[in-house]
């Protein structure tokens, strides 16, 4: 697919951070974005990460604590659509690139910022990662069996569904807006915020009496034996959601359980003896062989896919969810577009981008 996005023509100004800022940045280049990264000296840039710092125009290095580092920094700002960074607060201000500034040199611009806790507040200066972000909103809390205690969902809740996608959609819709009024602002995205807005169904479950207090005990959170994964024989694994009932007994009844079948679905949701009795069902036999039984049905059983087998799986295969590229597996862009497909060159340094930042290749852009 040769395609440039809809976002083809806006161009963002990459602060290098970690985590968030990189995968926002990420999306914006999905979408068509020439994104130029603006990296510090080393040995304070970071380690190259091929999948999260794919499709940028270029990389600049420049120290801004420096006076020729801003004055370099200064013409790229007056052409640029987005500036995005992930600094601590007041960082930006005090180095004198803050938002007020850019802003005068560039009154469209969308200045997109974003941080842990938020700018204000005893705790908006204080270090912390995703753990700690989504331990204050409640996902953390809700996340986890009785007995492992909470248990971090890796660092997606935070860094990047509450972080990163966050600031991207932010900036998305500053972009629109800026188009009618002519006028740039500041997006704010605080990782305790998009974390909070991710458990916005399980707050309304809650407020509703469908979500008890207690950590596992939930429809959701693998306390019910049709929400929940099971070990096959060879130590694979399958994951089950049959929520509806008539999917419920689909799952059943493709176990073979016989008489048993209405026991269970009479009992209750988290009855010891019935995931006793599916969990030696499923250990009888492969992965592969449970695979079979379930795939295409409406059961919504599912193998639970390690990360180097699912661009092979035939449903991610023939929908193209991946793609290799340099021995590293990429998700491909998303969503997908009728009218204007995403470029799928993962690459860096299009000189094409380079063009419109006022930039020749030639210059002193590092390439990957």
């Amino acid at each position: 697919m040769s395609g440039k996005g809809p976002l083809a023509g806006v161009r963002v100004l990459e602060l290098d951070s970690i985590g968030p800022g990189p995968f926002a940045a990420m999306l914006l280049a999905d979408m068509g974005a020439s994104v130029l990264r603006i990296s510090r000296p080393p040995p304070a840039g970071r380690q190259f990460n091929p999948v999260t710092d794919r499709g940028r125009a270029g990389q600049l290095v420049l120290n801004l604590k420096t006076e020729p580092g801003r004055n370099r920094f200064i013409p790229l700002v007056e052409r640029a659509d987005v500036v995005i960074e992930g600094h601590r607060p007041g960082v930006m201000e005090r180095l004198g690139l803050g938002p007020d500034y850019c802003l005068s040199l560039n009154p469209r611009l969308v200045y997109g910022r974003i941080t842990g806790w938020g700018r204000s507040g005893p705790l908006a200066h204080a270090a912390g990662h995703d753990i700690n972000y989504i331990a204050l909103s409640g996902a953390l809390y809700a996340c986890g069996t009785s007995e492992s205690g909470p248990v971090p969902p890796l660092n997606l809740v935070g860094d990047f569904g509450g972080g990163g996608l966050l600031l991207a959609f932010g900036v998305a819709c500053a972009v629109a807006e800026v188009r009618d009024s002519g006028k740039g602002q500041v997006v704010d995205a605080a990782m305790t915020d998009g974390a909070a807005t991710l458990m916005s169904m399980i707050y309304g479950m809650r407020a509703t009496n469908r979500w008890s207090a207690p950590r596992a005990g939930n429809i959701l959170d693998g306390s019910a034996y049709y929400y929940c994964c099971y070990r096959t024989s060879d130590d694979g694994w399958m994951a089950v959601g049959a929520i509806e009932l008539p999917f419920r007994r689909l799952f059943l009844e493709k176990l073979g359980l016989g008489d048993e079948l209405e026991t269970i679905l009479a009992g209750d949701d988290a009855a010891p003896e019935s995931r006793s009795r599916i969990q030696a069902i499923f250990a009888s036999a492969p992965r592969s062989h449970w695979q079979s039984v379930y795939e295409g049905s409406d059961a919504c059983v599912s193998p639970v896919l390690s990360m180097d087998e699912v661009v092979d799986h035939p449903q991610n295969a023939a929908w193209g969810s991946f793609k290799r590229v340099d021995g590293a597996i990429h998700s491909t862009p998303a969503p997908r577009f009728s009218r204007t497909p995403t470029r799928e060159d993962f690459h860096q340094a299009h000189d094409d981008l380079l063009e419109g930042w006022g930039l020749a290749p030639h210059e002193d852009v590092m390439r990957r």
